[in-house]
């Protein structure tokens, strides 16, 4: 159901009262960034349904309420995926939510991230304009690409209204490996198999075993499998393995503790840091348990090139994501100021003054 006018002419009256709008849909992600006074919601689960798939053209359009399980069921039936994977995070996770979050599962380093699945997107400002950017296919995005722009600000930009995302072929074969090793030598395979030409769709490492995951034709599978070594996983099994990873339902996210996420570049050896450390995506993300001091913390990531954000738990009124540089918080500032003039869209959900 298109629901876009109803949804514009409640902007539009929060813009001339300024008063400030809470962005939900499912409600699956609302655990992710700064905790912000209570304030009117701005519903969006009824805005739902497929405006338009090509599975041909590989693309498909959607409004931003629509179910991820209706979305990706509706992929499986053409025998095509979602590159990037997303995570659920609970049954009413919709598409809309998973893009203003910007969540990437087990697959992104390899096919992409949801960033650069994106076409294109129909958008609400913060005056209650309904903006389009991009369309249905990459040679359609000229100049700065403003839908992308949309992933991962948390709707602070713009309510999501419809996207145009490039699907893929479900690969016809995947394998799990397993190897047992050290972290340093964990970190130093992913990276050098990352620049092989080998199929690898996802890996992962728990502190004692390596995952590798291979998808593609059953031939590179074959022969990746044979160059790498390892146990084989039985499918069921790896299949479980990687949802549960992809849901945080792995035995490394149970318990109440803060969890931190580290972004990284790939190649960065382990850090010395007290408790475990899960990894994935080739090394670049890593998680991280428990309470931590954020401030030397954030001094450690950043001295190699990363950064870190409180993704579950801990004070949510403080700030969760890594303190932007005075010239990157002066654009993001910017752009609020441009898209969202009296700050009503989430306001403070990203950071403090945004």
């Amino acid at each position: 159901m298109d629901q876009s006018q109803t949804l514009q002419a409640i902007v539009q009256e929060a813009h001339a009262r300024s008063r400030p709008l809470a962005i939900r849909g499912g409600g699956s992600k609302a655990f992710y960034g700064r905790q912000t006074p209570e304030c009117d919601r701005l519903d969006l689960s009824g805005h739902q349904g497929i405006v338009d798939y090509a599975p041909n053209e590989l693309f498909i359009t959607l409004r931003a309420g629509t179910p991820l399980q209706v979305l990706e069921a509706q992929l499986s039936e053409a025998g095509q995926i979602l590159p990037f994977e997303p995570p659920h995070f609970g049954p009413a996770a919709t598409i809309g939510g998973t893009l203003a979050c910007g969540f990437s599962g087990p697959r992104r380093p390899y096919a992409g991230s949801a960033r650069d699945t994106v076409l294109g997107m129909r958008i609400l400002n913060g005056q209650g304009e309904i903006l389009r950017f991009g369309g249905q296919v990459m040679k359609n995005v000229a100049g700065y690409d403003v839908s992308r722009l949309m992933v991962g600000a948390l709707g602070t930009l713009g309510v999501l209204l419809e996207v145009s995302l490039k699907v893929l072929p479900r690969p016809d074969h995947a394998v799990t490996l397993v190897q047992r090793v050290d972290p340093a030598t964990a970190v130093q395979r992913m990276n050098l198999w990352a620049g092989q030409p080998l199929p690898l769709s996802a890996t992962a490492y728990d502190g004692e075993h390596l995952y590798i995951r291979l998808s593609g034709t059953g031939s590179a599978v074959r022969a990746a499998q044979t160059r790498l070594g390892g146990e084989r996983l039985p499918d069921a099994e790896a299949a479980a393995f990687w949802v549960a990873l992809r849901e945080q339902r792995h035995v490394f996210f149970q318990g109440d503790a803060p969890l931190w996420r580290l972004a990284v570049a790939p190649a960065t050896p382990p850090l010395p840091l007290a408790g475990q450390t899960l990894v994935e995506w080739g090394g670049g993300q890593r998680w991280l348990r428990g309470v931590r001091d954020a401030t030397a913390l954030r001094q450690l990531v950043a001295e190699h090139g990363g950064h870190a954000t409180l993704f579950r738990g801990g004070d949510r009124h403080d700030e969760v994501f890594h303190p932007l540089t005075p010239p990157l918080l002066a654009v993001q500032q910017r752009l609020k100021a441009a898209f969202d003039p009296r700050a009503v869209l989430n306001p403070g959900h990203l950071y403090v003054v945004l």
